[in-house]
């Protein structure tokens, strides 16, 4: 039951600060954009930081379920971030549920308990050797890097879904090394993880992660970058913690059934409630929602506000969609 609140609250905090940290990005400058500025410039504004705060706290009970509990089983319980999300970007939105909405609810909720009914997912499996444990995370670092050299070929809204999955394979991994290195800990004490290279890479992958999906959710609405990052996590860190963790999971062709069905039903509901229209839509949606829209981009004046939010120079890229989205294409 410990396992269940703390996976549960972590997803509750890390969903209030996806939003809150969105919010801020969308008004960082596009030239930011996969630079370390971007980070810089973030810390500037409270919001950014509240959700930041929301976001660690989340990582700690995150961290907190991991140790005692396999990725495997915390993993889907962390996708419900999701709900709690919309829950605040409804809010902010003033949008009802309504049908698809609810219906999203479901299939995550019904996904997740399939996965682990049918799974029973249990540790205690002989851990993969040092050889084994590269291949696998060098093949996740492989896809991250794939998709961020595909991402800059695309205009923004495609570009912000494809480094937001990249995101979410990098924090699946984090997770998965984050318990190897509570677990070393635990066995052999404070010494014994110093030496090891799996606490560095746990900061490098949470450090490289964030400045992935800031750099998702200035591109684009949350609606095109956190359904990506929502669903990629756990089937990286599923994946990750029975490659190397010795996880272990039912694999009779019924459960395979139902764990399949499940995780279908996973990234089916959350791709609905991410696409859902309480989700914010753009930088104006967000500012009018919670009443802070400054004077000089009020209604009266709707061309001046998507002058203001095109860049000067859209430079060769394609644009991310019509010009009514705002996101016209830019190298920074």
């Amino acid at each position: 039951m410990a396992v269940f609140l703390l996976a549960l609250s972590a997803a509750c905090c890390l969903g209030l600060g996806f939003v809150l940290q969105q919010h801020a990005a969308q008004q960082a400058p596009r030239s930011d954009m996969l630079r370390w500025r971007l980070l810089l410039d973030l810390m500037r504004m409270p919001q950014w930081l509240l959700g930041t705060g929301f976001m660690v706290s989340g990582l700690i009970l995150s961290a907190l379920a991991l140790n005692q509990g396999e990725v495997s089983l915390v993993e889907p319980l962390l996708a419900t971030n999701l709900i709690f999300a919309m829950a605040l970007a409804r809010v902010l939105t003033r949008q009802t549920l309504g049908r698809s909405g609810w219906g999203g609810v479901l299939l995550l909720a019904l996904g997740v308990t399939a996965f682990i009914v049918a799974g029973q997912p249990t540790g205690g499996g002989p851990p993969a050797g040092e050889l084994r444990h590269w291949l696998v995370v060098g093949t996740v670092v492989g896809l991250v890097l794939l998709l961020v050299s595909m991402a800059r070929r695309l205009p923004l809204f495609e570009e912000a879904t494809l480094l937001a999955l990249a995101a979410g394979l990098l924090y699946g991994l984090q997770d998965a090394l984050t318990r190897t290195t509570t677990q070393r800990f635990d066995h052999e004490g404070l010494s014994a993880v110093l030496r090891s290279w799996q606490p560095y890479a746990v900061v490098v992958a949470g450090v490289v992660g964030l400045l992935l999906v800031q750099s998702a959710f200035e591109a684009a609405p949350l609606r095109m970058s956190l359904p990506a990052l929502t669903a990629a996590q756990p089937l990286s860190g599923i994946a990750c913690a029975v490659g190397f963790l010795g996880d272990r999971l039912r694999v009779t062709p019924g459960a395979l059934a139902w764990q399949s069905i499940g995780l279908l039903a996973i990234v089916t509901g959350v791709i609905v409630i991410g696409r859902h229209p309480a989700m914010p839509g753009t930088v104006r949606d967000t500012l009018e929602g919670i009443g802070t829209l400054p004077e000089d981009q009020t209604a009266d004046n709707p061309a001046e506000d998507t002058a203001e939010q095109a860049p000067d120079d859209p430079g060769d890229r394609p644009t991310g969609g019509s010009e009514e989205d705002g996101r016209p294409g830019s190298t920074g």
